[in-house]
């Protein structure tokens, strides 16, 4: 049997294949295997999955996740994953970012992106990554991403760019203040989670031009400085796996076509395209 698994920081998705028959979908709670210890994982895998997998002896395992980064995070999670699965023949671990290009291109070759609390990109030759253009985070970069337009909504609140009456209307649905923003940004953590709750009220007043504008801009600097670097980018489906991605696919594609850029698949997130991939290995 096969198992797959999308790894993020707040959930894991497991999906148990038997041949192209999908068998259980298990939700556990996430891990970045950059932050967590190997005996933290194994721990965590062991009581929050093994007790769904009792019945089922899993011959390949198949994990995408965050905080995969180098080879000697990929191996403790490899060992984490061995540890309660001995009988797996094959272990492989790898990026998020693949698993957005597996899911989106299959073995073809595209631009793969990922576009939810944070945003990322990749031009994929159907095989493997071959050129990443550094997200660099909410703060330096990703473009186009819910912490991104959350940062800039708020900042607009704040400033009094938008409209009073958009101002005043974003300021009581949240019940919020100045100092409150200030505090939850710059004093405590997970910043980038908070900014992206307020992508919501984006879409919700995306009739508004003034959101629409903000929305539109932060669509086109994503493309401008990620999509724009990879090489045919203008002969290639750019493809999209992500909640804002997915709520926003109308201005996404019209700034797309703005840069020249051409939009291929939306997705909200990547199992489906996970096991059509490994499904036909």
């Amino acid at each position: 049997m096969i198992l797959i698994a999308d790894c993020g920081s707040t959930k894991i998705d497991w999906c148990l294949l038997n041949g192209n028959e999908k068998i259980a979908q298990i939700f556990t709670t996430g891990m970045n295997a950059l932050l967590l210890t190997q005996d933290e994982m194994t721990e965590r895998i062991h009581e929050e999955l093994m007790p769904h997998l009792v019945s089922y002896k899993v011959d390949e395992i198949y994990y995408y996740g965050a905080g995969i980064i180098n080879d000697e995070i990929k191996n403790q999670v490899v060992n984490a994953l061995k540890a309660n699965m001995p009988t797996a023949t094959t272990i492989e671990v790898e990026s998020d970012l693949l698993a957005a290009a597996r899911a989106l291109c299959g073995r073809q070759p595209g631009i793969a992106c990922i576009m939810g609390t944070g945003s990322n990109s990749c031009y994929y030759d159907g095989q493997r990554v071959v050129d990443n253009v550094s997200p660099l985070g909410y703060i330096l970069g990703d473009e186009g991403s819910g912490a991104v337009m959350g940062k800039l909504l708020v900042g607009d609140v704040l400033k009094k760019q938008l409209p009073e009456p958009l101002c005043e209307k974003f300021l009581q649905q949240f019940d919020t203040d100045r100092t409150a923003i200030i505090n939850a940004v710059y004093r405590q953590p997970a910043a980038n989670r908070y900014l992206a709750k307020f992508a919501p009220f984006l879409k919700e007043n995306l009739s508004e031009p003034s959101i629409h504008d903000l929305v539109l801009r932060a669509f086109k600097a994503f493309f401008v400085r990620n999509v724009t670097s990879y090489k045919n980018y203008q002969e290639l489906p750019c493809n999209f796996v992500g909640s804002i991605a997915n709520h926003f696919r109308s201005v996404l594609t019209e700034a797309a076509e703005a840069c020249g850029v051409t939009v291929g698949t939306i997705i909200q997130n990547p199992m489906e395209g996970l096991i059509k991939y490994h499904s036909n290995n």
